[in-house]
């Protein structure tokens, strides 16, 4: 399948691309306001295009996969929705919880995803296996850690930087991810949702840490750290499920990459096992993977209505954080 990519940002060029080609589809057009980023894509031999209007009236493209920044989510979605184009729109949905519910309309009958990659990282697809397998019991609670490094030098002159374009910091980059994917992996929604946030380190204008604490109505805890102050060299990358039985952790699964391990650690002997999974294959190839199954009229797991639940969920708690802080 064809897909057109509005953003040819770095995400878009060395993650989603290579993970499009990877699961058997192509990049046929790019549409990015900057003439370089354009250049580079038509050296690749890339149809570029200065409008997402001007792409979709080619037919340039049988999808597409939106990355620009946060704040420039709503007016390409709008524009694929309104010509029955498929698309994947980068996380969050939006920078604001007002885009976020003009897409949720604008996409009603055409098939939406958010791209929360994470689920379809196979290390965490066989976490959720061997949950739903009751390797560990009944749950009780998810810890996460997920953090990098961005020095002010690197935000300087970058959108993530910027509050009014990324619609904060290292919390709405990062923190979604781990709320999305306990959901996935509970099969259950997040009912409960507090935050607190931390400018610590960096002197920019957003949040460089941040704490999440949440639950689901059944009662299992979410605890996760997100951080653009922590050194890349640190173990920075776990994902824990706490069981009644035991204790499932995925190290170094967290991120664009492939890789990473996932133990098995008994609540008795404390014996640990390795559980198998897929280390070469990317979240970003099982992405474009399902998305193109998707498209395709298959079966899937794409929901904007779950998405906006969670969107507004993180809005009235990350409001809440700001006004305290």
């Amino acid at each position: 399948m064809r897909w057109g990519i509005v953003g040819w940002g770095w995400v878009a060029r060395d993650y989603m691309a290579r993970g499009i080609a990877a699961a058997g589809g192509r990049v046929s057009a790019v549409v990015d306001r900057s003439s370089n980023a354009r250049a580079a894509a038509t050296a690749e031999g890339i149809a570029t295009f200065d409008t997402v209007e001007a792409m979709l009236a080619a037919g340039a493209c049988d999808l597409v996969y939106v990355a620009t920044p946060n704040d420039a989510h709503l007016a390409p979605v709008r524009a694929c929705a309104a010509t029955g184009v498929p698309v994947l729109c980068e996380k969050p949905i939006a920078a604001t919880l007002a885009d976020a519910e003009a897409m949720a309309q604008a996409v009603a009958g055409t098939l939406y995803g958010t791209a929360f990659d994470q689920r379809h990282h196979p290390a965490h697809r066989a976490l959720a296996r061997a949950l739903a397998d009751d390797a560990i019991g009944r749950a009780v609670a998810v810890r996460i850690v997920y953090a990098c490094w961005v020095g002010p030098a690197w935000a300087a002159d970058n959108w993530r930087a910027d509050p009014a374009r990324a619609g904060g910091g290292a919390v709405i980059d990062l923190a979604l991810h781990g709320l999305d994917l306990t959901q996935y992996l509970l099969a259950a929604p997040l009912i409960d949702l507090s935050i607190m946030l931390q400018r610590r380190i960096h002197d920019y204008a957003v949040d460089d840490g941040g704490m999440l604490t949440a639950r689901t109505a059944d009662g299992v805890l979410m605890q996760a750290h997100v951080a653009y102050n922590c050194a890349e060299v640190l173990p920075r990358r776990r994902l824990e499920v706490l069981g009644e039985r035991g204790l499932l952790v995925a190290t170094d699964t967290m991120g664009q990459t492939a890789g990473g391990t996932l133990m098995r650690r008994c609540g008795e002997s404390g014996a640990e096992t390795p559980l198998p999974f897929d280390a070469t294959l990317s979240p970003f190839t099982a992405q474009a993977a399902a998305f193109m199954h998707a498209a395709r009229g298959g079966a899937h797991e794409f929901s904007m209505s779950r998405d906006l639940a969670l969107m507004r969920l993180f809005d009235r708690a990350y409001t809440e954080a700001r006004r305290c802080r």
